[in-house]
């Protein structure tokens, strides 16, 4: 998953710099300083880059979620059922698992 994130972050990213250096180039044909084209074409390309982020931020929300309810379940999985599904395995009167001894010796 984070390489998918990393090819997202390098598309969005190139394409807001192809339109901005695409809109410079406009305001110096104009003839306007470089300084003076580049904050002109920062200015104007401002709404849309924010949009795309937020976009991105709405389009991966939904994973964001479900990776986050994962890892919760998970917390409960170890937490709860591992030790319930021990203890009825075992069963109340306690008896020898293969591999009991082995967690033993890790308490020391």
């Amino acid at each position: 998953m984070p390489i998918m994130g990393l090819i997202m972050v390098i598309g969005i990213v190139a394409k807001n710099g192809i339109l901005l250096l695409d809109a410079d180039e406009r305001y110096r044909a104009e003839d306007t300083s470089a300084r003076e084209a580049m904050m002109n074409a920062a200015q104007r390309r401002l709404r849309p880059i924010v949009m795309t982020a937020i976009a991105a931020i709405c389009g991966m929300l939904p994973l964001a979620i479900a990776v986050i309810g994962a890892l919760c379940i998970s917390v409960l999985l170890s937490l709860v059922a591992t030790p319930t599904i021990f203890s009825l395995m075992v069963g109340s009167q306690g008896a020898a698992v293969p591999g009991a001894a082995i967690s033993g010796a890790a308490e020391e």
